[in-house]
């Protein structure tokens, strides 16, 4: 079988900007490397260039193409979500989600095209490394689809709000580091949505949007497994370096995140995905940074 090089097809996906179509080249994405249709990324390839290439020679984007709408407001600016008792809260509600879910799309493949030769010497470990963030990729272009498609339900679309460039802030802050990429994006702002996530699918059943709430359980149920490859990824760079993830997550997060880690926590959630409270619980005591709220991936 012939196979193509994987970072000129994961740019593929960043540097598409309408939403729909980088959600399906995503997912076409993952169809290909589980076909094996994609060669492993490879140290040779350097991730901050200019030009796009070959594998040796591609470079990633330090901001992936996005479209005209929605409009990006500093997170001060952003109007409150609303907590979904009127359709016009709800599709606030939604339209944040769906921003957050896009974005989060650019995350994962960024990480398995940034970082993939630089976890381990182990090809095989490379390519298992490159197997979670991929699958999490297809995970998050299916949270876009099922959180767009409640939007049109509901006679709106994404785009139509303003949002915030809070992810991606985080993904050029922690561009340069796999392991702050580790700890910021999955162990702090995907953690978070497990915080958040089921008081909002109570109220959506709620107000009777059982429909929005199943969207949100999926991505409830998913977001285990994802921060669940944050943190075994962290633990195997930390061991390598002969350290402990909690010890690297605790450093990263304090030097890389404009923020703090903010309580309340659903603990259950966490220890399902592998945390326990002494990973997360000490850097609640950090102090604000910022003055916009945490976002979530």
């Amino acid at each position: 079988m012939t196979t193509a090089a994987f970072i000129p097809a994961a740019i593929g996906v960043l540097l598409t900007a309408e939403p729909r179509a980088k959600a399906a080249a995503a997912r076409a994405l993952a169809a290909d490397w589980r076909a094996g249709r994609l060669a492993a990324p490879t140290l040779a390839a350097p991730t901050m260039m200019a030009t796009p290439a070959d594998d040796r020679a591609a470079a990633l984007p330090l901001r992936p193409a996005r479209p005209e709408r929605p409009v990006l407001l500093p997170p001060s600016r952003m109007p409150k979500r609303g907590r979904g008792g009127s359709v016009a809260s709800r599709v606030r509600l939604l339209h944040a989600l769906a921003h957050i879910e896009f974005n989060a799309i650019d995350l994962a493949v960024d990480m398995a095209a940034r970082f993939g030769a630089e976890i381990d010497a182990d090809e095989t470990v490379c390519r298992r490394f490159v197997d979670d963030w991929v699958g999490i990729a297809d995970d998050e272009a299916c949270h876009f689809g099922l959180v767009a498609d409640r939007l049109e339900a509901l006679g709106a679309a994404y785009g139509d709000l303003p949002a915030h460039d809070g992810l991606w802030e985080a993904a050029m802050a922690t561009a340069h580091d796999m392991t702050g990429r580790l700890a910021v994006v999955p162990m702090v702002l995907e953690a978070r949505g497990l915080d958040v996530t089921p008081d909002m699918i109570r109220r959506l059943d709620d107000f009777g949007d059982t429909a929005s709430a199943d969207a949100l359980r999926v991505i409830y149920r998913d977001e285990v497994g994802h921060v669940a490859a944050g943190l075994r990824w962290l633990t195997h760079v930390a061991a390598a370096r002969g350290t402990t993830a909690r010890a690297l997550f605790h450093d990263r997060v304090r030097r890389l995140f404009p923020g703090r880690v903010k309580p309340p926590f659903n603990a259950d959630a966490r220890a399902r995905a592998g945390m326990v409270p002494e990973d997360y619980e000490p850097l609640a005591e950090m102090r604000d940074q910022t003055a916009h709220p945490t976002p979530q991936a």
